[in-house]
């Protein structure tokens, strides 16, 4: 008589819950993997993991439903298993889960880097972070840069935000704009994307990581991992790069998987201390030390500037900032609110009177986000319903805190300012001082 196949629903958000299925799952008999479920992320239920992507033991490919209906789904296919895949939430969020799981009499399991972490034949450096918006997206254009300079050929992989067609984003390459058309990309993906492609950086992402990997492989010396929300690597590691915010001290002893990003942590970059107080700045130190005493720590500044100073002093702003770090990243506000401050602006205008359409939902989802507008755009009705918000808002002038430059996406009539930010080592070590020493020992390893 044949064994029983286990049952499991993974949890995800669209990214590491397919990434985990990939890895783990796909060609696993012993398991039937019933449905994921779906949060954090606007529309991205009621769709299929599609059987291009499952292999031959889905060949329906695999529903996609609402977290909501969780336990229902247990009880409805009598499922022995819950795998929780999406990242930066509390420690305490993970456990009520798996409470509330464990009720059910299904067993509630997190994935480890033995199961989810590919080895690439390459030297991998990943950039990850405690939180989203600590500061990865700069902290890996700064790694991209010192490794060019080394002589090294770099391919970027972005952690997946596959929101459109999953079979067309497969392997996604972005080496021009043109190639951001091509994927239909949200602006939650360009903001990613387009600084890399600016310094001539090819890209990398998608949603079958191993397809990926080797197509990287082909044009690259050296992978470099950007990590997306807090989330662990894809890829494991030669050198692991952690960055931590001092503006919300604390969250990288609290945030799952955050904290582990900082146990791993070969490197941790303490971003923000330029703007963060002294007494945050210790709290994070003190943690990094006795957390992870052997992590070589690189204190790290994100200086901004706008291209339209005129347009924010003594004006009435909105100020727009990057969605996920203002909604599940929880930041009280962003590099637009700062430059907001630094150049005198008469008032932040609250835009919450003004709201348009899905913007109304967002603020009741995340109803902590303030007087500041998040420039969310996962599909082309939030695109609209943003620039219906602005142009509705009644202010002076337009404050631009997004990674990219969002007057090319939307159009804003109204004056505006463009906040633009780097990483800026303080002091020593620096990244190219530590990257320096340790890639030529990665070499030598991996020849041996």
């Amino acid at each position: 008589m044949a064994k029983k196949r286990k049952k499991i629903i993974i949890m995800g958000a669209a990214g590491r819950d397919f990434h985990n299925f990939n890895c783990r799952y796909r060609n696993d008999k012993s398991v039937e993997v019933v449905c994921f479920t779906a949060t954090q992320i606007p529309d991205i239920d009621g769709r299929k993991y599609p059987k291009e992507l499952t292999g031959p033991l889905y060949p329906k490919g695999i529903p996609i439903y609402p977290e909501d209906d969780l336990y229902q789904l247990i009880q409805e296919h009598e499922i022995n298993e819950v795998v929780f895949a999406y990242s930066d939430v509390t420690h305490e969020y993970v456990m009520h889960k798996a409470s509330a799981v464990l009720t059910t009499g299904a067993n509630f399991t997190l994935l480890g880097a033995r199961d989810t972490m590919i080895q690439s034949k390459k030297p991998v450096v990943a950039i990850c972070a405690v939180r989203t918006g600590s500061g990865k997206s700069q902290t890996t254009r700064r790694v991209c840069e010192i490794l060019k300079n080394m002589g090294f050929k770099v391919a970027a992989i972005r952690h997946p935000m596959p929101y459109g067609d999953l079979v067309k984003q497969t392997c996604q390459r972005f080496a021009t704009l043109g190639d951001l058309k091509k994927h239909k990309c949200t602006i939650e993906e360009m903001e990613e994307y387009e600084p890399h492609i600016m310094r001539g950086q090819v890209v990398y992402a998608g949603v079958d990581y191993g397809v990926i990997l080797k197509e990287a492989e082909k044009e690259a010396d050296i992978i470099v991992w950007d990590g997306g929300n807090n989330d662990l690597p894809f890829y494991l590691p030669d050198v692991y790069i952690t960055v931590v915010d001092p503006h919300r001290a604390g969250h990288e002893i609290s945030y799952f998987p955050g904290e582990s990003n900082l146990l791993a942590a070969d490197i941790v970059v303490m971003n923000k201390i330029e703007t963060a107080d002294p007494e945050s700045i210790e709290v994070v130190r003190t943690n990094i030390m006795d957390y992870n005493p052997t992590a070589v720590i690189i204190e790290g500044a994100s200086p901004i500037s706008v291209d339209n100073p005129e347009a924010i002093t003594g004006q009435r702003v909105l100020v727009v900032e990057d969605g996920p770090t203002v909604t599940h990243g929880e930041m009280a506000y962003g590099a637009g609110m700062v430059a907001a401050e630094k150049f005198g602006a008469a008032e932040v205008v609250d835009p919450r009177p003004f709201l348009k359409g899905t913007l109304k939902d967002t603020f009741a989802m995340y109803p902590d986000i303030g007087a500041l507008l998040p420039a969310m755009g996962y599909g082309g009705k939030q695109i609209k319903d943003l620039e219906a918000t602005i142009a509705a808002t009644e202010c002076d002038s337009v404050i631009i805190g997004t990674p990219i430059d969002l007057r090319r996406i939307v159009k804003i009539t109204k004056p505006s300012a463009r906040v633009t930010y780097e990483l800026q080592e303080i002091g020593h070590p620096t990244l190219e001082e530590i990257l320096t020493a340790v890639l030529p020992e990665v070499q030598k390893k991996r020849k041996k």
